[in-house]
């Protein structure tokens, strides 16, 4: 976690930054359990790259400002550019796994900005914009579609996230993208609402609705579950509970040790008045290529 002021990484326990002195954010403790604080990794500050700024403006809708210089490059999903100075190139980042990618239904290219020049980028929709920056061989997962930018340093790959239960029941997709640096790089991912992060210990769990997580440590590992497996679910009553409440009957476990981004807001296409609603963002149609993606 790093200040929520000047975003230097806070060590384990520290209640103010070592840096500029500002209150570190704090959990609220049950026992030997502490619950899960804002999300601290949103920059108040510029974030310097090499030559390139990045700004995040506005709140309600956030816009992420990038001033590139001549050597760093940022790539993008597709469909949140905003805008963009006249010398600022656009090109295409061939992505890893491409057959694999193509037939499970996942984009195959992804958009490359090169400056000089200013580019800024939207998700259009409200939340909070989380900026990450990864040490060399540091590892994100985090969910299908909800990543804005990324730059050059960091490799972009996915795996499967097996389980016949995450077909039928989950939303929360079949597929993970995985952010790996290959030296200091940045992640800006865009959580639906507010973002909040929980620090799970080794062998702690968490279960989480499979709308409301954003990102994860490579090293948690993550489950489905019903409501029945759940340790407090209330049985048979609790899932019909779930079931009537209109709640998930089926939820995500994560396993620590390592951090888990949760947001408020699940996302959801508008659908036409009277249609059913699928939910969330799970790629059923791209089940027989999920036979050639990576597993975990």
């Amino acid at each position: 976690m790093n200040c929520p002021s000047c975003q230097t990484p806070l060590l384990p326990g520290a209640k103010f930054c070592a840096s500029c002195g500002a209150p570190a954010p704090q959990a609220t403790t049950i026992g030997t359990y502490t619950e899960p604080v804002p999300e601290a990794d949103n920059p108040k500050a510029p974030i310097t790259i090499g030559d390139m700024t990045i700004r995040v403006k506005g709140e309600l809708v956030p816009v992420v400002d990038v001033e590139l210089g001549s050597h760093q490059t940022v790539y993008f999903e597709h469909h949140i550019l905003l805008w963009k100075q006249p010398n600022v190139t656009l090109g295409f980042l061939g992505l890893q796994n491409a057959a694999k990618r193509f037939f499970s239904g996942l984009q195959i290219f992804i958009s490359t900005a090169q400056g000089p020049g200013n580019i800024a980028f939207s998700r259009e929709a409200p939340g909070q914009v989380v900026a990450m920056r990864l040490r060399p061989g540091e590892a994100i997962d985090v969910r299908e579609h909800q990543f804005l930018l990324a730059s050059s340093a960091v490799d972009y790959d996915f795996y499967w996230q097996a389980g016949l239960a995450n077909i039928i029941f989950s939303r929360t997709g079949l597929f993970i993208d995985r952010f790996t640096a290959r030296e200091e790089g940045v992640l800006l991912l865009h959580g639906y609402g507010n973002v909040f992060e929980k620090t799970l210990g080794p062998g702690e769990m968490i279960d989480v609705e499979p709308g409301a997580w954003l990102w994860k440590d490579a090293n948690v590992r993550m489950d489905t579950i019903s409501v029945l497996q759940s340790g407090g679910g209330g049985g048979l009553m609790g899932a019909l509970g779930a079931f009537v409440g209109g709640a998930s009957i089926m939820m995500n476990r994560f396993s620590g040790p390592g951090r888990v981004g949760l947001q408020s807001m699940t996302y959801h296409e508008p659908a036409a008045e009277g249609a059913t609603q699928a939910g969330g963002t799970s790629n059923i149609g791209g089940v027989l290529g999920s036979l050639f993606g990576n597993k975990q």
